[in-house]
């Protein structure tokens, strides 16, 4: 059986916001079984806690943002993102601050957090959310969708009107049961366009952004001076967020995610659509020893989605 997973101690980092500027400490603790993820705010008079969920996000510009008002938590895509490839289950998430710091702008980071916490096994079965027929959702020319596929697949597509985007480096295709989130997608950070900082500084975006977690481009250029972590990050990090955002579910996927376009409020659509159609998907578990899982069971058992490695030598106990 494969069993849901938390973490064995609490750790803690500290950081900027993306978007707010402001410094704010992050410390992720062990949960129970079936507590889920849970965001809490620590910096009020009530706490305040919410779960994730398809539904809890209520902002999706420039980021995924859960809650409302005075008690939202902003860009938790990339904290998300390595949850997923880790396979955390139930863990509690305190801030101080109303943003998810942005570290070097990739989940690597928060990789190496859950290295130091220490990830374990707990007594009962982890659920997946196993898509069973196709689901797509559109917006003009973007789109998005869900299709039934032995594994966990995800087929990006980004087109941008700017001299570094070319057809090579716009298009990649992962089956995580194949590939290493940690290799392939982690080290992938978020970028920005330098025309687009003072209008989204005027409306209170991109305070905390620097060229030490962006990658920035001006008019015809990349204009970090170290470069590229690969030669397509642009289409790796849209995979890192997109994973982060499909992780709202509260559950691993067991399908193919395609998209062309897609960013954090068509992801989030995907998702409320696919939980209104219920014959599209199923929760179910996996066991090496059950005929009709055994197959997944052990393709999910021998990957490097999220469990021992040697990549993770040590996060795994």
């Amino acid at each position: 059986m494969i069993k849901q997973r938390t973490i064995q101690k609490s750790v803690q980092t500290s950081g900027v916001g993306l978007h707010n500027g402001e410094k704010v400490t992050m410390t992720l603790k062990p949960a129970e079984v079936d507590k889920g993820i849970v965001f809490r705010r620590v910096d009020q008079k009530k706490i305040y806690e919410v779960k994730v969920s398809p539904e809890a996000i209520k902002d999706t510009k420039m980021c995924s943002a859960i809650g409302q008002d005075t008690s939202r938590v902003a860009t938790v895509e990339h904290l998300m993102s390595a949850l997923s490839a880790t396979g955390i289950d139930n863990i509690i998430i305190e801030l101080n601050g109303s943003e998810v710091p942005i570290m070097d702008g990739s989940s690597i980071p928060f990789i190496y957090l859950l290295q130091k916490a220490k990830i374990k096994e707990q007594d009962a079965a982890k659920k997946f959310v196993l898509i069973n027929d196709v689901i797509e959702v559109k917006d003009k020319d973007k789109w998005a969708r869900f299709e039934p596929y032995d594994g966990f697949k995800v087929d990006f597509t980004i087109d941008f009107p700017h001299p570094v985007f070319d057809a090579s480096t716009n298009k990649v295709a992962l089956d995580f049961y194949d590939e290493s989130y940690i290799t392939e997608i982690s080290r992938a950070r978020t970028f920005g366009f330098m025309q687009e900082v003072e209008y989204l500084r005027s409306n209170g975006l991109a305070r905390g952004g620097s060229l030490d977690n962006a990658i920035v481009l001006d008019e015809y250029k990349i204009i970090n001076k170290d470069g590229l972590r690969y030669n397509d990050e642009f289409v790796r990090h849209k995979i890192l967020d997109a994973v982060g955002d499909l992780y709202m579910l509260g559950y691993s996927i067991i399908g193919n995610f395609k998209a062309y376009k897609s960013g954090h409020e068509l992801n989030n659509k995907l998702l409320l659509a696919l939980l209104a159609n219920k014959k599209c998907w199923r929760l179910t578990t996996l066991d090496i020893h059950d005929p009709k899982t055994s197959n997944l069971a052990t393709r999910y058992t021998n990957s490097k989605n999220g469990i021992l490695n040697q990549e993770m030598a040590g996060v795994y106990q």
